[in-house]
């Protein structure tokens, strides 16, 4: 498994069973939810699928913990003591709980995703306030499962079902999809069958499971109906892809993209995260063909030394990688490519980091993500002789992100002058400042008018940041037929 963490997000949804909405609508009030999400953009993608399940039973979104009457932690398994991450969350909640208790208040507690399937029964035992856990292929069978937590029941639901919950889930609600930024992200395939010996997801998302072509079209088409004009593709393995068409053939991810490029109003696609034994002719193929796959690719590799890749269960070596990023870049010249290393795996001597590093200046990365090893319980690195001393890692750590930060900074300094299209998504932290992204997934600030959020503009690039691109509004109108209007100077 290859993903990427991110940083924790909040998601919030409301949801209300039907019993509850009957008697909101009598007494004219709702009740509220507030979801925490952690990890990678497959838990941001879970939550916001929470939310579409919750629809029918009625919503009332908040940011205020104090002000919900349920909270969900939908949880990552993948960063170092996430379960006493999520333990230690739960009893901030606890006391906030016991505060609206005071008032008469109720408030139900659950606990979602990859910890909550790893953890299982073990989290009601720790942290009594909490009424339901509910694994990551379970969560389609929230309202029931709230119905028995409301009426008393420890509600525990850690079953593998991916095929019923992908079914389950065929249509989102349109009404919440609308709710949304102009970029999405649509999973289309769950677990992993590689077992990177450092890697706790096989056991938490199960074995590689794709969604039917008909089932992502479908999502697709309505979400670009909504507005949305970037699609981002999930997969703990998203290029090991093998979904089923309605005539029985199966696609590989490369095929999934020359259809979903078809889809009116879907301008941009992406996907994320790639396993480098997973990137078949097709695929590198589509980054040439497709226009609307974006010249960007997180290709993780972890180690650049044969010796730890194979301790890591990788089953490539750096020379195929090489050559993987070769062909990639022969297709198409000018893609970021971001990717993941993991530091202090047992066993890596100084001469396996800087293999490492020696890959990291032959490739040249645009970004990437690095991490310290940290052993998983249940997993074979835990129990592997030569554990690397904590300083030692850190050391290591700090040089090669360094290096990548070097390499960042110069890619960035190659976009300065340069036009290109940006999807305006969001207002900027500055009145009249509007934040986009780029093809290469750079984040680019820029003073627009707040109408032009959901367009494609042309703009120039004018400064760059460590992480941002800073640019300049050119005049025209986008394929909506918004006018790119460049704001006044200031006063």
């Amino acid at each position: 498994m290859t993903s990427r963490p991110e940083q924790d997000m909040e998601t919030n949804v409301t949801a209300v069973s039907a019993a509850d909405m009957t008697d909101a609508r009598k007494g004219g009030n709702t009740r509220k939810v507030f979801v925490r999400t952690y990890g990678c953009q497959m838990n941001v993608y879970d939550s916001e699928r929470m939310t579409d399940v919750l629809a029918p039973e009625g919503f009332e979104a908040t940011d205020d913990l104090e002000d919900a009457d349920l909270v969900i932690l939908n949880t990552c398994h993948i960063r170092e003591k996430a379960a006493e991450k999520v333990y230690s969350e739960l009893g901030r909640i606890r006391k906030v709980k016991e505060e609206r208790a005071k008032s008469g208040k109720d408030m139900m507690v659950g606990v979602a995703g990859c910890v909550a399937q790893a953890e299982g029964e073990e989290i009601s035992r720790r942290a009594p306030i909490v009424d339901l856990v509910v694994g990551p292929q379970s969560y389609h069978q929230l309202p029931s499962l709230l119905e028995k937590a409301r009426a008393g029941s420890k509600v525990v639901e850690t079953e593998f079902d991916i095929d019923a919950k992908f079914n389950h889930l065929s249509e989102r609600a349109e009404k919440q999809v609308l709710k949304r930024p102009p970029s999405a992200f649509l999973t289309v395939q769950e677990g992993c069958d590689k077992f990177c010996t450092f890697c706790v997801v096989p056991y938490t998302r199960g074995a590689e499971v794709s969604r039917s072509v008909e089932q992502i079209v479908s999502e697709a088409e309505r979400m670009a109906a909504a507005g949305v004009r970037e699609i981002t593709l999930l997969g703990q393995n998203v290029n090991a892809y093998h979904g089923t068409s309605p005539d029985g053939a199966v696609w590989g991810l490369g095929r999934l993209l020359r259809r979903l490029a078809e889809i009116d109003g879907l301008d941009r696609l992406r996907y994320t995260t790639s396993h480098p034994r997973d990137m078949d002719d097709d695929l590198i193929e589509a980054h040439r063909d497709l226009k609307s796959l974006m010249p960007y690719l997180h290709l993780p590799v972890q180690s650049g030394s044969d010796k730890i890749l194979k301790a890591m269960n990788r089953r490539h070596t750096r020379d195929e990688y090489f050559r993987l990023i070769d062909r990639i870049r022969e297709v198409s010249p000018d893609i970021a490519l971001s990717g993941d290393f993991i530091v202090g795996f047992p066993g890596e001597s100084d001469q396996d980091f800087e293999d490492t590093m020696d890959l990291i200046r032959q490739v040249g990365y645009g970004s990437a993500f690095s991490f310290k090893y940290s052993s998983r319980p249940g997993t074979p690195g835990a129990t592997m002789d030569e554990q690397v001393p904590e300083d030692v890692k850190s050391a290591r750590l700090a040089a090669l992100q360094a290096l990548v930060a070097e390499q960042q900074k110069a890619f960035n300094a190659s976009r300065l002058g340069m036009t290109c299209d940006v999807l305006l998504e969001k207002t900027g932290r500055n009145p009249g400042q509007l934040v986009g992204k780029s093809p290469w997934l750079q984040p680019v600030q820029l003073d627009a008018p707040e109408d032009l959020i959901g367009s494609i503009q042309a703009v120039e690039i004018v400064d760059i940041g460590s992480n941002s691109l800073f640019g300049r509004l050119i005049a025209g109108q986008d394929d909506l037929g918004r006018s790119g209007r460049i704001p006044a100077p200031a006063a």
